[in-house]
């Protein structure tokens, strides 16, 4: 990230069709804002991922083009794409009067990290890492070195109480917000097809995808029972996945693991998956 600066003018909108027209082939281009994309996504089409009463920036450059985007859908931290350091206060400088309280920031390291930074020094209040990430994509899957016994299965609709049940508990222990949630999400994922399990004699794993952006299908639920693991269903679920979406047309897969679970890190890297970028979570804190 250079300290040079490339001198970006931020402009907010509370609107998402408006976002959408100046953003949506930004996004797209580079699979890095492939969050984003499927954020704005869920908000234009009311599924409950999208979260409420969202707030949208985006970055023009001195020809008029974009340069960066952001958004924030309460009670989730702001989402940012790549932009320079010194940009970070040009945005700042327009969020804060729209949005006071901003309850943190997500994004590439390099730019959570200096927006968080100058948070704390124009505010006087404190930051703290919350969550370090890494965001792996895969173009062709390897079958796991350890198959787990049954098969990938479309989600039952008659199974929602106990997938809205697993995903709560996901939600909960990656530490984000939305577990109140957790039975409309669900909802919605079965409505448009984007919720699968792992079937040994019964459901054993979940696994959620995301909508597909520039031909990129991001995996965005991983979540097996803790009774239920070390027997290879969320490693070949993962593969079953991501097989299912590059055959349906997809060019590339995506998800994020937590840096400090070094155990998802390794089963998804032996189905294919190669870590191309960090991410960091940056909780904001009053002095």
């Amino acid at each position: 990230m250079s300290t040079e600066g490339s001198g970006l003018r931020f402009e907010l909108t509370r609107d998402a069709e408006e976002f959408a027209l100046r953003a949506e082939a930004f996004l797209a281009a580079r699979i890095e804002r492939n969050v984003i994309a499927t954020v704005l996504i869920n908000l234009r089409s009311g599924h409950p991922v999208g979260g409420h009463d969202p707030l949208f920036a985006y970055g023009i450059d001195a020809r008029g083009e974009l340069g960066a985007a952001v958004l924030r859908t309460p009670p989730w931290p702001l989402l940012v794409t790549e932009m320079d350091e010194s940009d970070a206060d040009a945005l700042l400088d327009v969020w804060l009067d729209a949005d006071t309280s901003p309850p943190g920031v997500n994004g590439l390291a390099a730019s959570s990290h200096a927006i968080a930074a100058r948070w704390a020094a124009r505010t006087g209040g404190r930051t703290r890492l919350k969550m370090g990430q890494a965001m792996h994509v895969l173009d062709q899957v390897t079958d796991p070195p350890r198959p787990a016994k049954g098969k990938l299965s479309d989600a039952d609709p008659a199974d929602r109480a106990l997938l809205a049940g697993w995903t709560r508990a996901f939600i909960e222990e990656v530490r984000i917000p939305g577990a109140d949630r957790a039975e409309e999400i669900v909802a919605a994922q079965l409505l448009r097809g984007r919720l699968f399990v792992w079937f040994d004699e019964r459901p054993v794993s979940l696994v959620a995808t995301s909508p597909t952006v520039a031909d990129v299908t991001r995996i965005s639920t991983v979540y097996t029972p803790p009774e239920l693991r070390r027997s290879g269903y969320a490693s070949s679920a993962v593969a079953a996945v991501s097989r299912r979406a590059l055959e349906a047309g997809a060019q590339r897969c995506a998800l994020f693991t937590d840096l400090a679970n070094p155990t998802s890190n390794k089963i998804y890297a032996d189905v294919g998956y190669r870590r191309i970028a960090d991410w960091e979570e940056h909780a904001f804190e009053d002095r």
